[in-house]
C-alpha cells in the first residue's frame, strides 16, 4: 500500500512538472513570437525611412516653398531614429504618418509633381509600405492579445507570474491620429 501512495504522489508531481513545463514552453514561444512580429513592425519603419530621403530629394527640386513639410519628415524621421522604446518608436512613427500624410496632400495641389515618374514610383512604394506596416502592426496585436490573455488566466497566470511573464503593450495610434492633416497654404 505504501508503494502504491509514493507512485501516485510520483506520478502527480510528474504530471504538474510536465504542465508547468509545458506552460513555460508556451510563455517563452508566445513572448518571442511578440517580440519578432515587433522586429517585423520595424523592418517595415526602415523599408519606410530608407524611401524617405529619395522621395523628399525628388519632390523637394519641384517645390522649394514647402520646406516645413520636408522639415517635419526629417523631424520625425530623425525621433524615430533616436527612440529606445516600443511606446516610442510607435509614437515617433506616428509622427512620420502625419508629415506624410501632409507631403500627400501637398502633392495633390501641385499637378507637374504627379506628372513626374520618379515620384510616382517613389509614392508607389511608400505606399506599399505604409500597408505593410499596417498589416504588421495588426499582426503585433493579434500575438500581444494572446500572450496577455494567457499571462491572465488561469492557472496559466500563476504561471507567468512565477517566471516573470507580463503583459506586453498593444500598438496604438497617437491621441488625435483619427483627424487628417490640416495643410496650410
Amino acid at each position: 500500500m505504501k508503494n502504491k501512495t509514493l507512485w501516485i504522489v510520483v506520478a502527480v508531481v510528474l504530471v504538474v512538472l510536465l504542465y508547468v513545463g509545458s506552460s513555460y514552453n508556451g510563455f517563452v514561444t508566445k513572448n518571442e513570437a511578440v517580440t519578432n512580429q515587433w522586429a517585423n513592425v520595424g523592418v517595415q519603419y526602415q523599408r519606410r525611412f530608407d524611401l524617405i530621403p529619395n522621395l523628399v530629394d525628388s519632390v523637394k527640386g519641384a517645390m522649394k516653398q514647402e520646406q516645413t513639410v520636408f522639415l517635419a519628415i526629417a523631424d520625425a524621421r530623425t525621433k524615430y531614429g533616436s527612440a529606445k522604446t516600443v511606446d516610442e518608436k510607435a509614437a515617433a512613427a506616428t509622427g512620420v504618418e502625419s508629415a506624410l500624410s501632409r507631403l500627400l496632400v501637398v502633392m495633390e495641389n501641385y499637378p507637374q509633381l504627379k506628372s513626374s515618374d520618379t515620384v510616382q514610383t517613389l509614392m508607389a512604394q511608400l505606399e506599399g509600405t505604409e500597408n505593410r506596416v499596417s498589416a504588421e502592426r495588426g499582426r503585433f496585436n493579434d500575438l500581444v492579445k494572446d500572450l496577455n490573455a494567457s499571462t491572465k488566466r488561469f492557472p496559466g497566470s500563476i504561471i507567468a507570474n512565477m517566471f516573470g511573464f507580463k503583459e506586453r503593450a498593444y500598438f496604438e495610434a497617437a491621441q488625435g491620429a483619427e483627424n487628417a492633416p490640416k495643410v496650410n497654404f
